[in-house]
C-alpha cells in the first residue's frame, strides 16, 4: 500500500482523472481516498481505470445510494467518497468506463460545480470587502483576514471562469450535433 497526499481544486476534476489514470499505468491501483489523500495498491500497469464524479446529494442520500448501486451493476468499484466525490475504478479488461454518456450529464456536472463555487466566491468576496472597509474607516492596519478572503475569492473567480469556459465548449459542441 502506498499513500500520497495532493491538492486538487474543485474545478481540477479532470486533472485529477488524469493523475489517477498515470498512476494506473504506473501499476499503482487507487485503494481509498481522503482529504488530499490517496491509497494506492499494486497492480498490472494500466489494469484499472478510475472515474470520479460529484453527486447532487450527500452520499447517505437513498438516491445516492442507488446511484452508486447502479455504476457497481456495471462492474465498478466503489473506492469511497470525499465530500460529495465519488471514486470508482474498473478494470480495463472489461471495457471503456466513463460516467457521463453524453454532454448533458458531463454540462449537469459543471453546474453542480457551479452552484458549490458561487456561493464560496461570494462570501469570500463579502469578507475581504468588509474587512478591507473596517481598515479603511478605522485607520487600522491591512488586515491579513481580509487578504485571504479577496485572495481566495480571485481564485475562486478563476475556477468559476474554467468551469463556466468549460460549459459553453459543450453547450456548442451539442448544439452542432442537434
Amino acid at each position: 500500500m502506498k499513500t500520497l497526499h495532493k491538492w486538487f481544486w474543485l474545478w481540477e476534476f479532470e486533472e485529477e482523472e488524469v493523475w489517477l489514470a498515470q498512476m494506473a499505468q504506473q501499476g499503482l491501483a487507487l485503494k481509498a481516498v481522503g482529504f488530499c489523500r490517496y491509497d494506492f495498491e499494486e497492480c498490472e500497469p494500466g489494469e484499472y481505470a478510475v472515474c470520479l464524479q460529484r453527486l447532487a446529494k450527500p452520499v447517505a442520500n437513498a438516491e445516492s445510494q442507488e446511484y452508486i448501486t447502479f455504476v457497481e451493476e456495471t462492474g465498478a468499484e466503489y473506492i469511497g467518497t470525499v465530500n460529495q466525490w465519488v471514486y470508482f475504478r474498473k478494470k480495463t479488461q472489461d471495457g471503456p468506463f466513463e460516467l457521463f454518456s453524453d454532454n448533458h450529464s458531463r454540462i449537469r456536472q459543471l453546474d453542480r460545480l457551479i452552484y458549490v463555487t458561487v456561493p464560496l466566491l461570494l462570501l469570500n468576496l463579502a469578507a475581504g470587502v468588509q474587512n478591507m472597509i473596517m481598515v479603511a474607516t478605522l485607520g487600522s492596519k491591512i488586515n491579513l483576514l481580509g487578504l485571504v478572503n479577496l485572495a481566495l475569492a480571485g481564485l475562486l473567480g478563476w475556477g468559476l471562469y474554467r468551469l463556466w469556459i468549460h460549459k459553453k465548449r459543450l453547450q456548442d459542441e451539442s448544439e452542432l450535433f442537434e
